[in-house]
């Protein structure tokens, strides 16, 4: 049987649906399993007014996708297991009320509360005034405008093969008239009754001028998977501090401290290791291993990762960042030296892939931390003490 198609927004054909629910009764023919949905509905009230959101439920596996922030993942819940954080920034907020360019650059962050969420596509990293690329494009702030830009398409795919599986296709278009114009087209695919989901992404230069383009996943995890004496966990070659504050824990980079207050922020960059598949993956699991949240991603496509550590004070966002990315987040004039920036010509693009499954059993987390210390053998496993010329 073929899969069965439904357009949820098309701007160019003025195609919308502003609520709609999918399920068994819906479709029949699309699966023998009958506790799956997916539902689509507008937000109402505050900075939420105007916010699409798209619920997908595969029988076990719960994620909540917003549209209208650049596709990211809101949160989620695993069998009784919530997946995200608990950010200061409590509801999803419209980027009609984010000013990227208040407080110094800093106005992403007003709407940072998601699982996962996208920093690029021109830029990422700190703020500030690049020289380099597009004079047009030089004043550069927090972590770009993806996250902030609505899809101005987005599908559902319900494909039964293999038992099932649901997709959610949006695509985002980020640029201006004499600047760089970027395509971002994602899907995110879920099989029915499994504990993990995949994203794919492919990023496009469908403007007529060279462009340079950055991209990283904010991956964002809080409670139950990160407690005190939690444990991170990632195959390498060569891992740096990222500056003099997260050289003061490199020797403790692994461990995590319980809601700290006055606790500032520490990023480490890393040079993974893939597996046959070409696969890396990073686990964080819970200070008894019984639960882990692994990321595994295609190391070839996103051959840098950033573990972000920031064990403030519950009420002040107690969560960390599993972050594979074509780069690390440094200023983009830096990573334009270190050459890690994508130079698109015109109808160039390329690709990211990266896959998340929840370890709900000891048993599961042990084979994951098995696999990355058996990988690890591979690599002397190089550790800086201090900030490295190669890393930042």
């Amino acid at each position: 049987m073929k899969p069965t198609q439904i357009l949820f927004t098309d701007v160019s054909s003025q195609t919308w649906i502003e609520k709609v629910h999918l399920n068994s009764e819906s479709h029949p023919e699309f699966s023998k399993q009958s506790d799956w949905s997916v539902d689509k509905r507008p937000l109402h009230g505050g900075p939420s007014e105007g916010v699409d959101l798209i619920e997908v439920n595969n029988g076990r596996l719960k994620l909540n996708i917003i549209p209208t922030r650049g596709m990211g993942v809101w949160n989620g819940i695993f069998d009784e297991i919530p997946l995200g954080w608990n950010s200061p920034v409590k509801a999803p907020v419209n980027p009609a009320l984010v000013n990227l360019s208040e407080r110094g650059g800093l106005g992403w962050l007003s709407g940072f509360n998601e699982l996962i969420c996208r920093c690029g596509l021109i830029s990422m990293g700190p703020p500030g005034t690049d020289d380099g690329g597009n004079p047009l494009e030089s004043e550069l702030t927090l972590h770009g405008r993806i996250a902030n830009t609505p899809a101005h398409f987005v599908s559902v795919e319900l494909d039964p093969a293999d038992g099932g599986w649901i997709r959610i296709t949006g695509r985002m278009t980020e640029g201006m008239l004499f600047g760089s114009q970027l395509q971002l087209e994602s899907t995110l695919e879920t099989q029915l009754g499994s504990e993990s989901f995949t994203i794919r992404d492919q990023v496009k230069n469908v403007g007529a001028s060279d462009a340079e383009s950055e991209l990283l996943y904010h991956i964002n995890v809080g409670a139950p998977f990160l407690e005190a004496g939690a444990q991170f966990a990632i195959p390498f070659e060569e891992m740096a501090p990222r500056d003099p504050r997260a050289a003061e824990g490199v020797t403790a980079y692994q461990t995590y401290l319980g809601p700290t207050p006055g606790y500032a922020e520490q990023a480490y960059y890393f040079k993974p290791i893939a597996d046959e598949q070409g696969l890396t993956p990073a686990l964080l699991s819970g200070r008894e291993g019984g639960i882990g949240f692994l990321v595994e991603f295609v190391q070839a496509k996103l051959p840098c990762f950033t573990l972000w550590k920031n064990t403030q004070p519950e009420a002040a966002g107690y969560v960390t960042g599993l972050e594979p990315g074509i780069n690390y987040p440094n200023f983009r004039a830096t990573e334009r030296e270190q050459g890690r920036l994508k130079a698109l010509q015109p109808g160039e693009s390329y690709e990211a892939e990266f896959k998340i499954s929840i370890l709900n059993n000891s048993d599961s987390v042990d084979a994951i931390r098995q696999k990355i210390t058996k990988l690890s053998q591979q690599s002397p496993s190089v550790v800086h003490e201090s900030p490295h010329p190669r890393f930042s």
